[in-house]
């Protein structure tokens, strides 16, 4: 049976234009880009190059990009970072994310917190349709309060979050760095002015079809930070270690492919998305997550009344259609994500959650096939 891939929001296919950017760098001799030979500064110009460009596609100024080894990375050393560094300078730091961001970020400022009692996390709410609260964002701030995070939008239900205006608020009432982490926006809408007004801005290849282990903070006005991966002073001291050429370049390639063809992709899949939602919403009990909202172009969130998540992914698959289940599990039980839960969705609901996400090569066939799918998958659960 043929495959259907929709869950770009994984990890998207490997693009053949970031293969042969990288293939270079993959073989024979590359040289340390902090070395003085020939080797070395041939390499040090490719990654200064790739550096360019991310900064350019972002919207920061030349040099201001970290390369890291992905974007969970690159959120661990927005949150340290900064909250470290408060630390280290004005003996304590207050850290304020969203209630619906990544683990990246909220396991890194929870565990910050556990750490030291110099350290103090608050989740700001979001409404029901997931987007955050201005007004409950901004009566959180403090004199100590060192970062605020929010994501440029969401990696389960695709809510995209007015960046500049939470931006601006925070930097008109509190001294704290702006953090987006932008991973699941970068394959949909131009970094430059969906992160417009953050300090911070977090990135990973391999969601734009590039390398796996590949990422970057990108710093778009200088912001003090301490590095949490200390070493030989590589990428300016921020973050210690020979930097992967083929890494940083297959980042910036993946980052240039999407820019390029941002316009047209988006249109398309829309349409796509759009038309696997009209199919799939008159089945029972089905509703499409925050479908007034803002959302990204290639994801469709999915929940059905009184279903378990596990068991519509395991018959997805067992109909070839690759998808993801919107809750997690432990030990055997499941648990409605913690994004649902922030935006108040009843336990029953959330249970039965998918996530679809459509990319750059998706057809009309693999969206026939997931409705079909879909609706095969209902019936049978629905039957008992």
């Amino acid at each position: 049976m043929t495959s259907a891939y929709l869950d770009y929001a994984a990890s998207a296919p490997r693009r053949d234009d970031v293969y042969a950017a990288m293939e270079p760098w993959l073989h024979g001799v590359v040289g340390n880009p902090s070395g003085a030979h020939s080797e070395a500064r041939r390499a040090a110009r490719a990654l200064e190059e790739a550096r360019d460009e991310v900064a350019e596609l972002v919207g920061s100024p030349p040099g201001g990009v970290v390369f890291t080894g992905g974007g969970t990375e690159s959120c661990h050393l927005a949150v340290a970072g900064v909250a470290r560094e408060w630390v280290a300078r004005k003996g304590r730091a207050h850290v304020v994310v969203s209630a619906i961001e990544h683990h990246a970020v909220l396991d890194s400022a929870h565990a910050l917190a556990a750490q030291s009692s110099a350290v103090q996390v608050t989740e700001s709410p979001v409404g029901s349709d997931g987007v955050v609260d201005a007004d409950a964002l901004a009566g959180l701030l403090g004199i100590s309060t060192a970062l605020v995070s929010v994501m440029t939008a969401n990696n389960e239900t695709g809510v995209v979050e007015p960046i500049a205006q939470l931006a601006a608020r925070v930097h008109a009432e509190s001294a704290a760095v702006f953090h987006t982490d932008a991973v699941a926006a970068a394959p949909w809408l131009d970094l430059r002015t969906a992160t417009a007004g953050a300090d911070l801005v977090s990135l990973c290849a391999h969601k734009l079809g590039g390398p796996v282990n590949s990422g970057a903070l990108v710093m778009r006005r200088p912001v003090d930070l301490t590095a949490v991966s200390p070493g030989g002073g590589q990428e300016r001291g921020r973050r210690g270690g020979t930097v992967d050429v083929a890494a940083a370049v297959g980042l910036a390639a993946a980052l240039r492919a999407h820019d390029r063809e941002r316009h047209e992709v988006t249109a398309r899949v829309r349409g796509l998305r759009d038309r696997l939602e009209r199919a799939v919403a008159v089945l029972p009990g089905c509703q499409v997550t925050a479908a007034g909202a803002e959302r990204l172009a290639g994801t469709s969130h999915l929940t059905f009344d009184a279903l378990a998540a596990d068991e519509l992914v395991f018959l997805l698959d067992e109909a070839g259609v690759c998808a993801s289940a919107g809750a997690a599990c432990s030990s055997g039980a499941t648990a409605a994500s913690h994004v649902l839960v922030a935006m108040g969705m009843d336990a029953a609901r959330a249970g039965g959650s998918v996530r679809l996400t459509l990319g750059f090569a998706t057809t009309p066939a693999e969206v026939d096939q997931a409705i079909d799918a879909l609706g095969w998958a209902v019936g049978r659960l629905r039957a008992g």
